[in-house]
């Protein structure tokens, strides 16, 4: 499996779906794009149309939800947990990724 997705994760996905009035059978796109700190930044979004075979996507389930990654981040994302945090430390998304060799102190970068 190219990712896991913690229940919190899950739970909060669900909540900003129902926000932002995306589809049910949307996916979650899951990407890596230059930029940040340490040049590589994660991304996150709805995708409503899906895996697109023309990109070689990769689209598969994780923990109840649809997942769509493109070839280049599948890539940096192998074994990659997408996790959620609500503590005191701070609130969000954030990728525990056993392919970074540095982060920024914020984990929304990364290089390898």
């Amino acid at each position: 499996m190219a990712i896991k997705i913690s229940d919190k994760a899950r739970q909060q996905i669900d909540e900003i779906r129902l926000q932002e009035g995306a589809d049910k059978e949307a996916a979650l796109r899951i990407g890596v794009v230059g930029g940040g700190c340490s040049g590589l930044t994660y991304q996150l979004d709805f995708d409503r149309q899906g895996a697109n075979a023309e990109k070689n996507d990769k689209a598969f389930d994780v923990n109840g939800v649809r997942v769509v990654i493109d070839m280049r981040s599948f890539l940096y994302l192998a074994g990659t947990e997408l996790d959620y945090s609500d503590g005191l430390e701070g609130k969000g998304f954030h990728f525990v990724n056993p392919n970074a060799s540095r982060t920024c102190s914020c984990g929304e970068s990364f290089s390898v």
